[in-house]
């Protein structure tokens, strides 16, 4: 049993420089955003959301996620069945960051569930969006299923991957309320 670690450990060392993270493109995180998992979830919807026209933090939402870190929404073909998109957060910026802008966006978390093993943690953070003011009847809500990472320094988000609530696929009470 121990030798696969082991192992792992060592190919992972031995991979070429190239295939090691990039973490020159990362901005420097808010050492608070990023102390615990409650703290880069809370960064996390606290950077996409604000009013219309007001400018988001892109390069705090940056420092957040992990080089090569991915952005993945489900969306519900036409001839039926799911399928994903996949995004880099940069690519997010680009093709969100304008509906953010349109007519304000706020995502709040209203349930969450979280599991963790060693440096791996899995978080179901349900959510509801809400456009033109804050406090304004949701518009939809969904669950973002975020793997984080923990370096044995500061958390990191390596992907967060989405499905929205419908009509036909109701959330579970189980992901509804209380925040773990």
């Amino acid at each position: 049993m121990r030798l696969f670690p082991a192992l792992l450990a060592l190919l992972f060392l031995a991979m070429p420089l190239a295939a090691q993270p990039d973490f020159s493109a990362i901005p420097d995180a808010d050492a608070e955003d990023v102390a615990s998992v409650d703290a880069i979830i809370e960064a996390l919807y606290g950077v996409i959301s604000g009013g219309k026209d007001e400018a988001r933090d892109w390069d705090r939402m940056r420092s957040l996620f992990y080089p090569g870190a991915r952005l993945i929404p489900t969306v519900q073909r036409q001839e039926g069945g799911s399928a994903a998109i996949v995004w880099t957060v940069d690519e997010y910026i680009e093709r969100a960051g304008p509906f953010l802008l349109r007519d304000g966006f706020w995502e709040d978390e209203i349930g969450r569930t979280t599991e963790r093993f060693g440096a791996v943690t899995h978080v179901f953070s349900t959510y509801e969006s809400r456009i033109n003011t804050p406090d304004s009847d949701p518009m939809m809500r969904g669950i973002n299923s975020i793997q984080l990472l923990h370096d044995g320094s500061r958390w990191w988000i390596v992907s967060v991957f989405w499905d929205s609530e419908r009509p036909d696929q109701p959330i579970p009470d189980a992901y509804l309320g209380a925040i773990d």
